[in-house]
């Protein structure tokens, strides 16, 4: 029987990216996803229609999670099409390359609304809707331990999820619930490559060559430790950032 047969799981910014490859994996293990996108429709229907087609279960679900009204109806949505939510993986996010010194008032809300706060309402409707030995997974970057410039306001907000992540675990490992960070690396995707946009061209040659393996990550690779630690197998890690990075240093 797949590893994740029978359960359902919300997977945030899911139509490309580290949350597509994510959404894919939970379906190819047996769970029913809802596919959460913002703005990419035509996307999240690519995804959900490959998943479909491979005989698996799926909802293309449309919410800004930067809105809490967004964010309870994507929970409303997913359980009356499936009945429940197993298990919740915060990955949306966006980002503005600016020195600290020239970020605005708008920008901070902005990054903020969709990397934390929007996630800390999302952990909230996961509290009170996961079943005792439900998942929890939220996705940050291996780069809040960095401090690249530039990204002051994208590695705050992910450092304050971080933050969420331990406090929760110690709040529902009564329920069996685990919460977990994975903290990405270098992974090759849309969001990599603008940022390679905002800095000198040599950047790219030089995280390679500080990573053991020689080369970039891809989002399957993330998604395969995601779906470890929403499996059964996972059920006594809890409270962890697990770095997926390719032991870049």
């Amino acid at each position: 029987m797949p590893a994740l047969s029978g359960k359902v799981a919300i997977v945030t910014g899911a139509s490309r990216g580290i949350g597509r490859a994510i959404a894919e994996r939970f379906a190819s293990d047996g769970a029913a996803v809802a596919v959460n996108y913002a703005r990419s429709a035509g996307e999240a229907k690519d995804v959900v229609t490959g998943i479909v087609g491979r005989g698996g279960a799926a909802l293309a679900v449309q919410a800004d999670v930067g809105r809490v009204s967004d964010v309870r109806r994507l929970f409303k949505e997913t359980i009356d099409r499936f009945g429940h939510v197993d298990i919740v993986v915060n990955n949306a996010a966006t980002l503005v390359y600016k020195l600290i010194d020239a970020v605005s008032e708008e920008e901070w809300d902005a990054v903020f609304a969709v990397n934390a706060r929007g996630p800390f309402f999302i952990l909230q409707e996961a509290a009170r809707s996961l079943p005792s030995g439900g998942r929890i997974i939220n996705i940050s970057t291996g780069a809040t331990r960095v401090g690249l410039p530039l990204m002051g306001l994208y590695l705050g907000s992910k450092g304050a999820l971080e933050q969420f992540t331990l406090v929760l675990a110690n709040e529902l490992g009564a329920r069996g619930i685990t919460v977990n960070v994975v903290a990405a690396g270098v992974t090759d995707t849309k969001m990599l490559a603008d940022m390679f946009n905002n800095y000198p061209p040599e950047l790219k040659a030089m995280l390679i060559q500080r990573t053991p393996m020689g080369r970039l990550g891809q989002p399957q690779e993330v998604a395969d430790v995601v779906a470890f630690l929403a499996s059964e197998d996972a059920r006594w890690v809890t409270g962890q950032t697990i770095n997926v990075d390719g032991g870049i240093r």
